[in-house]
C-alpha cells in the first residue's frame, strides 16, 4: 500500500505527516519552508509512494473562510498541477494548532521547545492525519 500524507500549509512553513505503508499509524515527517514544499514533495514521492494528500483547511469557528483559506486553495491548485494523478482532500483544521500545543505540554516539552513553531506545524499535520485515519 502507498502512504497517505497530511499537509499543514502555512505562509512561511508547512508541516508534513505521513502514514506507515499499511496506513495504520500517523507520524510527523518534517516542516519545510513553504517555498521549498514542491521540490521536497517531488523528492519524497520519488522514494515513497503516496496515494492521497490531505490538506488542512483553515476555518473560523462559525465555519466561514479565514485569511489563510485563499493560500490553501492556491496550494491545492499548485499540488494538482505538479501531481495531477494524486487526489487532494481538504480536512477541517480548526483547533489543530491548539491541540498540537497541548500535545507538546502533555508530552513534557520545556517552554523553550514549545516555542518551536516548526514543531507545532509538524504536530498539527500529524493531528490532521490521525483524525482522518480515525474517521474512515
Amino acid at each position: 500500500m502507498a502512504r497517505i500524507m497530511a499537509i499543514d500549509y502555512g505562509k512561511k512553513r508547512t508541516g508534513l505527516a505521513v502514514t506507515d505503508p499499511l496506513q495504520l499509524i500517523a507520524s510527523g515527517l518534517v516542516t519545510v519552508l513553504t517555498h521549498e514544499l514542491i521540490p521536497y514533495l517531488k523528492k519524497y514521492m520519488a522514494a515513497e509512494p503516496v496515494e492521497l494528500m490531505l490538506i488542512g483547511e483553515p476555518k473560523n469557528l462559525d465555519g466561514s473562510s479565514t485569511d489563510a483559506t485563499a493560500l490553501v486553495t492556491e496550494c491545492i491548485r499548485i499540488l494538482g498541477k505538479n501531481f495531477p494523478e494524486l487526489p487532494v482532500k481538504k480536512i477541517d483544521e480548526r483547533f489543530t494548532s491548539k491541540m498540537a500545543f497541548q500535545t507538546m505540554i502533555d508530552s513534557g516539552l520545556k517552554k523553550q521547545d514549545r516555542r518551536n513553531k516548526a514543531l507545532v506545524d509538524e504536530i498539527s499535520a500529524t493531528i490532521i492525519l490521525q483524525e482522518y485515519l480515525r474517521s474512515r
